[in-house]
Formats: structure tokens, sequence, C-alpha cells
């Protein structure tokens, strides 16, 4: 068999040296800007090493495989001794690649920098996204995040620079869009530091969410574990058409799922449906698939990738892929753990929400619905783009519906905003026409970030408390995550029906059916939505935005100041002392839902991701205290005085006091930030004991030496009160699959024991036993 690795200097030869990033049309003419900042010294695309991994595994098995497992066995460090249970074991993959967004990519580095090693091991880049607040429009919210944010931009710059990453500068665009445009293609494995990153899988790769210690495994060149997902497999038939867009195939299977449906699986879209979608449409669904708790979702490689590789400049990727494709699609009669089927042609407009995004109601029937829960009718602002809804033909379905309204002489009755996902983006609407129209509409189009998508909005037509209603293209919706308002009803839908509801100012509107009125009286009825899939003029790639690591970097300083209040270098936590964890105090009993967003939470916090110590004066400040029903106000039991829950930690780190939290169903559930789990690390935490857990979270715990536990009897968690003491014992014999025993002490002089279970493995248990993941591999150096 020929030898199909497609190395960088091959990629040259194919491509051309040019200054600039890779922005190539199909056609490789001499205007593009052609460049291989993508692709750093020692990434390789190695299909053939992919194809003999699952020829291994598949002989060893016997029996046909999913295009998930193809993908995630096809990079196992050990294909011929590797234990393979679906659901059971752990998995040691060697994944190609690494990204990092801006707000994740701080802690990552910090740590990456504290493991003594001199550089990356694998390609790995940093996106500045994140902390670009909305406020009054693109340029000028660019120019101030580049003056407020400077010491953290010159420290991921440097760093970058030092230890060979790339480094995408502020304005680039949200990290998920970069990569589907740049760095994912069909059976690439990538771990990204954000839990959006499954939008890679629209390409056809396995591209998965993780904790920044993760990354810094992977950086470090180190075997990275997962637990072997389940596969869920979503059978479509049918066709796309009309007001239905690829959106709503995610926000059916959220309804179906709910939001931990998905936990410990992949999702596989399959069936002859695929082909009605486009690559970037099958993005969207696969980005969103992080609100079902999945470890990531695919699709199998076709023409509408093809195409989109080479619109991209990834032309050359895309004929290497021919040549493997039946490695980039499932085998006849495999087997899934689950199937759901879902017609496309029967498939309707939807919308979820409020609070949550797998509360799945039908666009025509949200207005009946809201009047009867007593949900606010008007729209206040319509949001359009983010990572999950930003590309060309999103934007382009947006402003078609736009132009109609215009041509009425009709604007938006509510707010409006757009926000590019790529400066690529953002350059070739501009250039296209999209922007203007948008624009004219009302549309205040925002810088290429991540913005109101994560609480980076300055919002000031509402007051905090007061309720009402918005609607967006994104993918999130917990309460008060877009603007720190616990009132604001969020809804999450396509950019068409934003764009239509902003128009008619109100939930209480069915495109299909229902009129608009145009300022002369005269009444109208939007046409279905339309919108080319890829610019026919090809790309304009935008202004140059990309720092590629220099050859040379003995020179390159990288600077935290001491007297910095957003970096801190790190300290290694403390080692366990050998002995069970007795008498450990409750920091909080938490009521239900209980989201990274309410452990830690984002908005004006990301200033802080950087410095472990300031940032953890926000834990679980969001979460709700069942002995009082209020947030951030829980009992100090060594005093008898209430004080907020960081607070109170401190107070007991201080006298020398551990201590826990017990929670509900799904505990950690949302972002991957693992500052949700340093924190109560740094705090004084010592375990974390739930009724289930998310999945990055309880993996982002046990990096950081915390114990994550759940109840063996669910209805255990109402045995516990708030002012118990309790002690964790049995881990001086801890071992994979042998459950852990608490013993309650109530304030009233009883006792009671409860058993309580653990997924730990024995690689992870040394983790505990050393402190944290960090610790542990700087033991085995």
């Amino acid at each position: 068999m020929a030898c199909y690795c497609l190395t960088v200097s091959r990629l040259r030869l194919a491509l051309g040296t040019g200054a600039r990033r890779l922005h190539v049309s199909a056609a490789f003419s001499a205007k593009a800007k052609v460049a291989m900042s993508r692709f750093e010294p020692g990434s390789s695309i190695n299909y053939e090493k992919m194809h003999e991994n699952i020829n291994i595994v598949r002989r060893r098995l016997n029996r046909p495989l999913t295009l998930s497992e193809k993908i995630v066995y096809g990079h196992l460090d050990d294909p011929a001794g590797q234990e393979i249970d679906r659901g059971r074991t752990y998995l040691r993959l060697r994944p190609d690649r690494v990204a990092m967004q801006d707000a994740t990519a701080q802690m990552a580095m910090l740590q990456f920098i504290s493991s003594g090693l001199p550089k990356v091991a694998v390609p790995s880049t940093i996106h500045c996204d994140h902390l670009i607040e909305a406020q009054i429009g693109g340029v000028q919210d660019l120019q101030k995040a580049k003056e407020v944010n400077q010491e953290v931009y010159n420290f991921l710059a440097t760093a970058a620079a030092k230890y060979g990453v790339g480094f995408w500068k502020p304005g680039s665009g949200i990290i998920h869009q970069i990569i589907l445009e740049n760095y994912a293609y069909p059976g690439v494995m990538l771990i990204g530091t954000d839990s959006h990153t499954p939008n890679g899988g629209g390409l056809g790769a396995i591209c998965i969410g993780v904790g920044g210690a993760d990354a810094v495994d992977v950086m470090a060149g180190i075997p990275w574990e997962l637990k072997c997902p389940k596969v869920i497999g979503v059978r479509l038939t049918g066709t796309l058409s009309g007001w239905t867009s690829p959106k709503d195939v995610i926000l059916k299977v959220a309804g179906i799922l709910t939001v931990k449906g998905g936990t410990g699986a992949i999702v596989e879209y399959h069936g002859p449906g695929v082909d009605s979608i486009s690559c970037t449409g099958m993005a969207t669904i696969c980005n969103m698939g992080a609100e079902i708790g999945a470890t990531t979702s695919v699709f199998p490689y076709n023409h509408r990738m093809r195409t989109y590789m080479e619109k991209t400049g990834r032309g050359e990727i895309a004929s290497v892929a021919d040549q493997f494709k039946d490695d980039l699609v499932p085998d006849k009669d495999c087997e899934y753990d689950q199937v759901i089927e879902i017609n496309l042609s029967e498939l309707k407009p939807h919308i979820n929400g409020p609070f949550t995004p797998d509360l799945a109601h039908p666009v025509s029937e949200i207005g009946a619905i809201a009047k009867k829960s007593g949900w606010p009718l008007e729209v206040k602002v319509g949001l359009i783009g983010s990572c999950t809804n930003s590309s060309y033909e999103d934007m382009g379905r947006a402003a078609s519906l736009a132009k109609q309204a215009l041509d009425k002489g009709l604007k938006c009755k509510a707010q409006f905003t757009v926000t590019p996902g790529s400066e690529q983006i953002r350059a070739t609407i501009e250039r296209d026409g999209y922007a203007k129209i948008l624009s004219d509409v009302g549309g205040i189009v925002l810088a290429n970030a991540c913005g109101p998508c994560i609480g980076q909005w300055d919002r000031r037509d509402v007051k905090k408390g007061e309720k009402n209603t918005i609607v967006t293209s994104f993918n999130r919706n917990f309460t008060a995550r877009n603007d720190a308002n616990p009132a604001t009803h969020a809804f999450v839908t396509s950019p068409e029906i934003v764009t239509a509801l902003a128009l008619a100012g109100t939930l209480n509107f069915n495109p299909e059916t229902d009129y608009l009125t145009a300022p002369n009286g005269e009444k109208f009825k939007l046409e279905p939505p339309t919108g080319e899939e890829l610019p026919s003029r090809d790309f304009d790639p935008g202004q140059d935005t990309y720092q590629h690591p220099p050859a040379e970097n003995s020179a390159v300083k990288v600077d935290v100041s001491p007297s910095s209040n957003r970096l801190q270098l790190l300290e290694p936590f403390d080692k366990w002392h050998g002995k069970d964890l007795e008498d450990m105090r409750i920091l909080i009993k938490v009521k239900g839902k209980c989201t990274t967003d309410h452990i830690s939470a984002a908005g004006p916090w990301l200033k802080f991701r950087g410095h472990l110590d300031n940032i953890s004066n926000n834990l679980l400040i969001g979460a709700v205290n069942i002995e009082n029903d209020a947030v951030n106000k829980v009992k100090n039991q060594l005093t008898g005085e209430y004080g907020g829950v960081p607070d109170v930690a401190r107070h007991y780190k201080a006298s020398g006091v551990n201590w826990v939290v017990v929670g509900d169903e799904n505990y950690g559930e949302g972002s991957s930030r693992e500052h949700a789990a340093l924190e109560p690390r740094h705090l004084g935490g010592r375990a974390i004991i739930v009724k289930s857990f998310a999945r990055i979270h309880e993996t982002n715990l046990k990096k950081q030496g915390l114990l994550p536990l759940t109840f063996a009897n669910p209805n255990d968690y109402d045995k516990i009160r708030p002012d118990d003491k309790i002690s964790i014992t049995g881990l001086k014999s801890f071992a994979p699959g042998k459950p852990l025993t608490a013993m309650i002490k109530h304030s009233d002089g009883s006792q009671e024991s409860i058993s309580l279970n653990h997924t730990f493995n024995e690689t992870q248990i040394e983790w505990f036993k050393a402190g944290s993941a960090l610790n542990r591999m700087k033991e085995l150096q």
C-alpha cells in the first residue's frame, strides 16, 4: 500500500509557501493568500496509520465498526493490546492536535509551564475569542479588549512562542469556526479546551472538549485517557427544506435525549438524509451535541465535506481522504447502543428554552406555550451568530429574510445583533453585501468573538431582575448565561427563526403561516429563507491574524508579574496524606441544576481565568443552597454565621478543616472550564458527592486530586444535612470498581453510613495519591 501520510513538506509542494495563513480557492488561484501556518512542524495527516489500527481492532473484535469507533480506535496507543469495551474500559489515545481558547488557555499554559517541559509534543493552537465584551460594535469592542486584556494577550502570545504553539490574535474569530476552516478534516482526532469543540464533527472529525489538564497531557506527549464511548446512532432520512434548518435537527435531538442523555456516548449521524445538510450545517448539529452531554458528535465523510475543504484550501487533504473513504464512514450492519430516527422532510422549525437547551418546542406552538407559562411574549433582542451558527450559509439565509423586510420598508422591532464566527466570515459577508443588509434592517455587527453567547455582553436595555425574552442562534441558555440577569428568558433556535422573530418582535409569530405588517399597512408573509452554502467567489481571508511559533525560541521570555491580579504562577497541590478523610464539613448542599456556570461563573469573572486565587472568589456563588433556597449564602459551621460560599470555604481552609460539596443530578454540566475543579481544590475541598456527573467535569475533578463520588443509592442525597460531618473511609484500599464508604455524623449525635461509587481507574487513583495529575506527571519525569 502506498503511504498516505500527508506531511508538511508534501503540503508545501502542493499548495505553495506564501507568507500568510492558508486561504486557497478550489482552483488554487494566483490571487489566493497561501501559507502553512496551520501545519506546524511535526504535524501530519496519517491515514495509513489509522487504517492499520482499524484493521487490527476489527480483527480483534470480529464485527463491523461504527464511524466513531474507527476514528477513536484508529488513534489507540496500543491497538493490539488495548482492552475495548464500550462504556466500561478506559482507552489510551494519541490525539493529533490540541486547541485552546484564551479563557481556558491561560490555566492550561500555566500548567504546561509548571510541567517543566520545553515544547509541546503535538501541534497546538491558542485562540483569542472569549475576552472581548460586546458593547458598542465590532471595531470599538475589539480595540477596547486589546487594551483591557493586554497583559493576558501578551502572556498567551509569548507562552505560545516559547513552547511552540500557534497563536490566533484577538479578532481572528471563535475557536471552533477557526478549527473548521483550518484544522479539522475527516478522521482527525482533536481535543480542545472548550465544551463545543465537537463542532469539528461537521468535517468528519472526532473533536472532544476537555479541561486544561487533559490538554497538558496531550501537549506533553502522554497518551490521553477516555472512557470507551458508547455510540448513539441518529439515522436521518428525507430532506431539509423551507424554514427547517440543520439547527432543528439538534434541537429535536436535545428534546429527545435531554441534557444528560448523551453522557458517555458519541452521537453518530448517518443515513440518506445526511447528504441534504451542508458541511457547516453538520458542524452546527455537532456543536450543540455538548448540550446533551455527549462526548462528541460526528458525520460520515461525503461530497459536502470535500467541497468545503476545497473552498478552504484543503483540496489535497480531501483527495487523500477519498482514498481512505471506507475508513471515514460506518461499516454496513454496525451496531449502535441506541438509535434515533428523524425524517428531515417531516421535521419542523424548533425553538428550545427557556433556561435549559433541552426544553424543545415547535416554533408553531411557542406563542401559545409562552402565554400559558407566563413567559414574556415580547422579544427584546434577537442575536445571531456564535460558534454554533455563523457560517456563510447561516448569514446568507438570515440576510435573505432581512432583504424581504427591507423591500417592504420594515426593520426589526427587537434589537438585533450579528456575531461573525471568524475574520474570514466577516470579510466575506461584508464583501458580498450580507453585512450591509443585516445592518440596514437594524443589526449591530459585533466582533468576531464569543460575546453574548458566553455572557460577554454589556447589556443595558433592561435592568437586572427585569423579566424579558431574548432569542438567539447560540447553543446554551442557562439562567443568567447571556446577560447575568436571572429573569431573562433565553430561547435557542436557528438564525433564520431569530431573524423572523426579531422582525415580528414577539414569540407569538410563526413565519410559516403568519403575516408581518409593513409601514404602509400592507400585510406580507416572509418567503422561506435561502442562502448559498459557500461563496461563489471564494472566501475573503480578511486581515492576517495568525502568529506562527518561531523556529528559535530561546530569546522569548514569558512574564508573569508577582503583583498581577490577572495571572498567577501555580503552586503544586498537596499530596494525599495516606489516611481516610475524617470529619469534613459540608460547604454547601446544592439544590437542583448546578452547571459549571453555577460553580465558576463567566462574564466579568473571565478576566481572572489566569489567576487561581482571584477567580476562586466566584466558587459556587450561583448554586442554590438547599438549606435556605438562597444563592451565595451558606452557614459557617465553625462560627454559626452566614457568609458567601467562597468566604466560608476560605475560613475552613485557614482553620485546617477539609470540606465537601453535595450535589444533585448531572453536576457540572455545560462548559469544559476546569476552574470549576481547580477552585474547590484550591480552597480546601476534598470530595464532591452527587447523584451523577457530567463527563468533562468529573474528569477535571480527578485531574486536580479531588474525589468525584456518586451515591450508590441516589436517595441517600436526602440523608445528608447541611450541618453534618462526613468521613470518607476505605481510601487505603482505594481500587477501581470498589465503592468507598461515607460515615455521616449528624449534629444530634446519630450516625449512618452510605456507599459511594466512583469511576477511578488505576492511573487516576495515582493522580489522587500524588495530589493531582500534574504532580503525578512530574513524579514520572
